[in-house]
C-alpha cells in the first residue's frame, strides 16, 4: 500500500487507529474461544472471525509502517491464560461473535462515511462487508441451535396512517403503543445487555483485583437496571420480554484474561453502548423512552469515566494521535 502521495487525513488516522485496537483485541479474545470451543460449526465461524480480525490488524500495520506512524500497543497470547479452564460454554463464542459483528457494523460504517483515500476507503468497505458476512453467519447458526431470541411480532398493517394529536409523542399518562421503530431498539437494547450480564457473571468469578472486581459489578447492576426497565414496557404493552435462553457461564474461578484485557473491552462496550443508546434515543417519539434513554446514557458515561481513571492510572490508555498544540510551538 505504499507509493501514495496523499496524505492521510486525521479522521482517516482516527478511524484506522480505533480499527486497530478493537480488531487487535478481537484476535486475543477469539484465540481463548477457539481454543475451547468443541462445537464444530460454532469453531468454522469463529476461526473465520480470527483470520478475518488478523488479516484486519495486518492491513493497518502495512498502512502505518508506510506512513511512518507508530503502531499502537496491542495485545498478544501474553494477555490470555490458556491453561485456565473453559470460562464460558460453547454457544458464548457464537454469542459473542454475533453481538461484536453487529456493534462493528456500526463502528465500521461511522468510520468509512469518514475516509476518502482509495487504500483506506476500500479497506473500510471491504472490512463492513466481511463483518456483515459474520453477523449473517452467527445469526443463522443462532436461528438453526434454536437460540436466537427473535423481537416481537405485531399484526401487518393494512393502511396507511398519520399523526393526528401531538399527543402522539405522550409517555407519561395516556400512551399510544410503541411503533415498530421503538420495539426495535427496546428488544435489541435488552439483549446486548443480556450478553453484558453473561460476561460479567464469568468475569466476577475470576477477578481477584479488589477495584476491577467493583467495576465489573458495578457494570452488571447497570446492565440489569436497563432489562429490567425495558423488559416491564414490552411485558406492559403485552409484547412479552427478552428471554435469556441459555446460562453460558461455567463455575471456573482461574482467570483466562490479563487485567488489563478486560478493562479495555469494557471501555470498548461502554462507547458502543453510548452510541447505541444515542441511536434508540432518535428514533424513539414516546417522552418516557426519550427520558430512560437520557438516564442511562449518562449512568454509562459516569461508569465509563471510572473505567478511563482506572486505565489512566495505571498506565493502559494509549492516547490516541492529536493535533500538535500550535501555541506551545510557538512559544
Amino acid at each position: 500500500m505504499g507509493g501514495h502521495s496523499i496524505r492521510l487525513t486525521s479522521s482517516e488516522i482516527g478511524g484506522l487507529w480505533a480499527a486497530y485496537l478493537q480488531e487487535n483485541m478481537a484476535v486475543c479474545l477469539l484465540t481463548y474461544f477457539l481454543h475451547h470451543n468443541q462445537d464444530e460449526q460454532i469453531k468454522g465461524i469463529l476461526q473465520k472471525a480470527y483470520e478475518i480480525s488478523k488479516g484486519h490488524v495486518a492491513q493497518i500495520t502495512s498502512i502505518f509502517k508506510d506512513e511512518g506512524i507508530p503502531i499502537p500497543d496491542g495485545f498478544s497470547e501474553k494477555d490470555l491464560n490458556l491453561t485456565a479452564p473453559p470460562l464460558f460454554y460453547d454457544m458464548f463464542g457464537l454469542s459473542f461473535v454475533y453481538s461484536m459483528s453487529r456493534m462493528g457494523m456500526v463502528n465500521t460504517s461511522f468510520i468509512t462515511v469518514n475516509t476518502a483515500r482509495k487504500d483506506v476507503m476500500d479497506f473500510f468497505v471491504t472490512m463492513l462487508q466481511q463483518t456483515t458476512m459474520l453477523y449473517q453467519q452467527a445469526t443463522t447458526l443462532m436461528l438453526e441451535k434454536g437460540v436466537y431470541d427473535r423481537p416481537p411480532l405485531i399484526p401487518y398493517p393494512d393502511q396507511v396512517e398519520y399523526v393526528e394529536k401531538p399527543s402522539y409523542i405522550s409517555g407519561f399518562w395516556k400512551k399510544r403503543p410503541l411503533n415498530v421503530a421503538e420495539i426495535t431498539e427496546v428488544f435489541f437494547n435488552t439483549e446486548r445487555n443480556y450478553f453484558s450480564i453473561l460476561l460479567c457473571m464469568g468475569l466476577l468469578q475470576v477477578v481477584k483485583d479488589k477495584e476491577i472486581h467493583d467495576y465489573i459489578a458495578e457494570g452488571k447492576k447497570i446492565s440489569e437496571k436497563q432489562i429490567n426497565t425495558f423488559n416491564d414496557i414490552l411485558m406492559r404493552e403485552e409484547l412479552l420480554g427478552n428471554v435469556c435462553v441459555s446460562l453460558d457461564v461455567t463455575d471456573s474461578t482461574v482467570s483466562p484474561f490479563s487485567n488489563r484485557l478486560i478493562v479495555t473491552l469494557f471501555h470498548s462496550l461502554n462507547s458502543i453502548d453510548v452510541t447505541l443508546i444515542g441511536h434508540a434515543l432518535s428514533l424513539s417519539m414516546r417522552t418516557d423512552l426519550a427520558v430512560y434513554y437520557e438516564k442511562y446514557i449518562l449512568e454509562i458515561l459516569l461508569y465509563s469515566a471510572k473505567g478511563f481513571e482506572m486505565m489512566v492510572e495505571r498506565g493502559w490508555m494509549l492516547k490516541p494521535p492529536h493535533a500538535p498544540d500550535r501555541r506551545k510551538l510557538q512559544n
